[in-house]
Formats: structure tokens, sequence, C-alpha cells
């Protein structure tokens, strides 16, 4: 089969990367419930994750389209690039609010390795996607915040340096907008972690290393503020069309490792004499799996068009994550389905990939939430939460 949305040359360099790191590899952390940090680090070594950080601060300066080509590649040779891939995304905040210093201080290191940005603290247990009620608050005090609450499904915490972190400095009934008075926070997790930051692992369906935080006062210096106090949710925002683009990419990339595993062994197992492919039954569910990640595939390169000529594509980058997510998971379904009780066994990798995929019909946002943002946002229909 044959798939471009260009950089043929980054596409050729991941997947020779990837081959080092088969399903085994992803099988035995899923097993061990470990961080696989042999993959992060070799993603590393070869400056994938500092793609998108600019050249003056020791990346690559390459565009948004590179970066969904590198996850993209990762999940179609069958890694996982949730163990990392929110750098690419969470860099964006400070690159486009943080003070100059701040880049200096942090984005070279990011970029090489030697410091990892790769936790994301928003989520509350008790706001869930209302991310205007969270609760977290952030006290200044002279030169220095402190910061006390909670956050949940902050992955990689305990495999991250830095934290961006999103917490309340004018309370809720203090502000004319709900969205004002939250603000954007780099935290060096190393300076007060088991002191005034707690991480406790949640165990979860799939290998995901994600975890619940806690803080008891934890000090942040005023220097650490991302841009302006109180402006944080719309630094937050302006990073969303970024982390859907390239969510979608790694959807599109599963989507065709499970239609190639399928058709794959669709040819080769025999039932009854005949390969099980010869059958309709076995051949539409791919076939249709694969109309809907080409489909996909051509709103996620929209959303890119426009992302890389400077545009706000809201509505193309919501399309793009709501299409590739149900693309790959109609994959999945598919291929299991096709691989019949082999598909449950461990040794053919279909059930681990089967259990990452349907994570994304849940987050980094749902696909009931992206709905309703385009009922809203794009047919004008009257809000609904």
């Amino acid at each position: 089969m044959k798939y471009e949305l260009n950089h043929p040359e980054i596409r050729d360099g991941v997947a020779k990367l990837c081959k080092d790191f088969p399903g085994s590899y992803w099988q035995q952390c899923d097993r061990e419930q470990a961080y696989p940090t042999a993959f992060v680090a070799a993603l590393t070594e070869a400056g994938y994750l500092s793609a998108l950080i600019p050249e003056d601060y020791g990346g690559l300066s390459l565009p948004m389209s590179a970066g969904a080509a590198i996850l993209e590649e990762v999940h179609r040779a069958g890694c996982n690039a949730a163990a990392c891939h929110a750098q690419m995304y969470t860099m964006g905040t400070v690159l486009r609010h943080g003070s100059e210093d701040q880049k200096r201080r942090y984005l070279p290191q990011i970029a090489d390795g030697s410091l990892r940005l790769q936790a994301f603290g928003v989520t509350e247990p008790t706001s869930g996607t209302d991310t205007t009620a969270l609760r977290c608050t952030a006290r200044r005090e002279g030169d220095t915040y402190y910061v006390t609450g909670q956050k949940i499904w902050t992955s990689r915490a305990e495999h991250s340096d830095l934290l961006l972190l999103l917490a309340r400095t004018t309370p809720r009934d203090q502000v004319k907008k709900k969205t004002e008075g939250l603000s954007v926070f780099l935290v060096d997790m190393r300076d007060v972690r088991d002191k005034s930051l707690t991480i406790r692992p949640i165990r979860t369906m799939m290998n995901h290393a994600t975890t619940e935080i806690f803080f008891d006062e934890m000090p942040v210096p005023a220097a650490n503020l991302v841009g302006e106090e109180g402006k944080g949710f719309r630094y937050i925002l302006s990073g969303m069309n970024a982390e859907r683009i390239l969510i979608s990419a790694e959807c599109i990339g599963d989507a065709k490792w499970f239609i190639e595993k399928a058709s794959s062994y669709a040819g080769e197992r025999k039932v009854f004499d005949r390969p099980i492919g010869q059958n309709q039954g076995v051949q539409f569910p791919i076939a249709q799996a694969y109309a809907q990640m080409r489909a996909a595939e051509l709103m996620l390169r929209e959303a890119l068009r426009l992302y890389e000529a400077g545009n706000n594509p809201g509505e193309e980058a919501n399309l793009a994550k709501l299409l590739a997510a149900d693309a790959q998971w109609a994959a999945a379904e598919a291929c299991l389905q096709t691989h019949g009780g082999f598909g449950f066994a461990e040794e053919f990798d279909v059930e681990r990939k089967f259990r990452e995929a349907r994570l994304y019909q849940v987050a980094p946002i749902s696909t009931n939430l992206i709905l309703s943002y385009l009922a809203e946002h794009v047919l004008d229909m009257p809000r609904s939460y």
C-alpha cells in the first residue's frame, strides 16, 4: 500500500529507528508496566523530539507537518508515541508565550534531551473537561507562588523533569469571565518531588504511565510564570490545534498499522481451504476502515496546510481528530475481528494496539466534546454545556 503526507526522508528515518523496537519490546514494557526509556532515548538522540523547536534554541525548526509525519510513522510501525508526544505540543506554550529568559533557560536542554518536558497538568478529578472549574490554586507571596490542589491523568509525570501546570490565581467568583484568572506555570519537579509534590501512578488498561499528582503549598518561582498572570486559559487554548493535529497523525498511523495487519492476515489465513480474505464479510470492514482512514488523512492534510499558512484551523483540527480517531477505532475493530481468537493473544500484538487505540475516543479530548464544538462554533447551534 502507498500513503503519503510528505516528508518521505523523515518517514523513512523514523521507520528504520522503529525496527529496533518490535512488538516484543512493547509487550515486555506492558507486562512490567515499564516506561519505554530506550525508545524515548532513541527518538531524542535522533533529534525527532526536537523537530518543532526553533534552531535558535537547539531544535530543528521543522514545520508542524514534519512533527505529524514523525508521530504517524511511529504508530504505523506498531510503536507508541504517547510516551513522549506531549513534548511537541507543551513546548509550544513556552515558545509562544514564555519569556526570552525561559526559552533560553529551558528549550535548548529540552531539545538535547537533558531536560524532559513531558507532563501537562490541567485535568482535575472534579472538573474533567470543564477546565474553568478547576480548583488547583496558586497564591503569590513576594517572588514565589504557592500551589495547592490536585491533578489527574497527568501522564509521564514520573518520567519528566518539567511540568506545564494550569492553576487558578484569581478566585472564580472574582472574575468577570470564568476563563479569566487562570495562569500557566513551568514547574521544575526535581526541586519539589516528594516534598510538596506527590506523584501517584494510576494503573490503566494500557501502559500509559499516567498519574495523579498532589500539591501541598508547592513553591514555584514567579519567574516561572508563563506569560501574564490570569491569561493562562487562552495560552492553553492556543496550543490545542497543534495537539489535535499531532494526535490525529498518531490515530492515522494506528489505522494504517491495523489495516496492513488485517489485510496481510486475511490473505494468509486459510479456513475451509480458502483465504478468509476472499470472503466479503472479512473484506468489507477492512475496506471500509481504509476509506475512513483516507478521508481522515485528507482532513489532516487540510488542517496542516492551514496551520502552516498561519491560519487558525480550529474546525479542521477538530474534524481531523474526530475522523482520525473514528477511523483508527474502525480499523482496530476490523483487525481484531479478522484475527478472531488469535487477536486476543499477546504474541500477535493486536490486543495491545487495540487497547491503546480505544484511548483516543476519550483523550486528549472526547469525540463528544468535538461534536459539541462543531455544533456551537461551526453550525451556530445553542451551546450545549
